[in-house]
């Protein structure tokens, strides 16, 4: 982590500023390394990253190790992986049959160490067609079976852990059409309007069901509100950010910006998370921490998700599996203990 963003951060946390939920804070901890971290009695986890499916595969393969050596050393079982977007960069030529299945996911992250479902989601560049579409790949892939990547449809609901459940999680496909952006030269291909139209539907009577789980996440590609290069999504903004606050989901889980964010409104139930430092070069913040935050920094890593009955902890690690940031959510949304 660059010296001067270890700085902003801490003079983000010293500041008076207006995101409620880190009030009283006090003083910055210091950042922990990878020795042993204190989990819950009876805590499922859950590990993501996004971003990661670069043709150039060196810094994907870095963090997938710190994903192996992180779990194996901190002795938990991975119950799920959470894929955010973006699974190939680059041509995908033998489409479902492409030697890339096995080097840059089954073997990237082997069963061995993660013997659990791989839930997926399409990013932008898993829209490209290269010269056939990869989502379409990715879909067929997951319906082959023998494989733990799991995509059932554009977008679905699941919960975790699959025994005793206690976070509901929506995945959703945040390619919308947009007159601006690559999407309008034909570069990158997206739903259709009716298929905007079509995932808005199901995911407002989504959140309308009644739910037995403490916790309620959403998870999509693209950030709702991001301090990276792309900015706030102005349709999720409009589409989607509603719904969030009405339900008050606890968590919004994101890639696409290459980096690593969490950031709090005041007044707002839902946590923005960013995990998009999964392999693919990094880009530079637009925003400073010290202005929205209280966490972005641009890095590799990937996030470690802890949920019990009580609580929802969100770590993120980086490429060596070292602590960069932390907090707990209370299922009635308050927000303690970031560090």
């Amino acid at each position: 982590m660059d010296p001067s963003e270890v700085v902003s951060r801490r003079r983000f946390l010293r500041q008076s500023f207006a995101f409620s939920a880190l009030a009283g804070l006090g003083a910055l901890p210091s950042l922990a390394s990878s020795k042993q971290i204190s989990s819950a009695n009876g805590a499922s986890r859950l590990l993501m990253v996004g971003d990661w499916g670069y043709e150039n595969f060196e810094a994907q393969s870095r963090v997938a190790k710190a994903m192996q050596v992180y779990a194996r050393r901190q002795g938990f079982t991975t119950e799920a992986l959470l894929m955010l977007g973006d699974n190939w960069y680059g041509p995908l030529p033998g489409g479902v049959k492409d030697v890339r299945w096995q080097t840059q996911f089954e073997e990237m992250y082997p069963k061995r160490v993660f013997d659990c479902p791989a839930y997926a989601i399409a990013g932008n560049h898993d829209y490209q067609r290269m010269p056939q579409s990869k989502v379409a790949a990715e879909l067929e892939y997951a319906r082959a079976g023998g494989t733990r990547w799991t995509m059932p449809s554009l977008w679905y609901s699941f919960e975790f852990p699959v025994k005793k459940p206690l976070m509901t999680v929506i995945a959703l496909d945040s390619n919308m059409p947009r007159p601006e952006g690559p999407q309008a030269a034909g570069v990158n291909f997206t739903l259709t309007p009716e298929q905007q139209a079509e995932q808005l539907a199901w995911l407002a009577a989504e959140l309308e069901k009644p739910r037995k789980t403490p916790f309620l996440i959403v998870m999509g590609h693209h950030p709702i509100f991001s301090n990276g290069p792309h900015g706030d999504h102005k349709v999720l903004v409009r589409d989607w950010e509603p719904l969030l606050r009405k339900h008050k989901v606890h968590l919004y889980l994101a890639g696409h910006d290459h980096d690593m964010q969490h950031l709090e409104f005041d007044g707002h139930p839902t946590s923005f998370v960013l995990s998009g430092g999964g392999g693919a070069d990094l880009y530079p913040l637009l925003i400073d921490e010290a202005q929205r935050g209280p966490y972005a920094a641009r890095v590799y890593g990937f996030s470690d998700l802890e949920v019990t009955a009580e609580t929802l902890t969100l770590r993120h690690l980086d490429e060596k599996g070292q602590l960069l940031h932390s907090f707990t959510k209370k299922a009635d949304g308050t927000v303690t203990g970031i560090a």
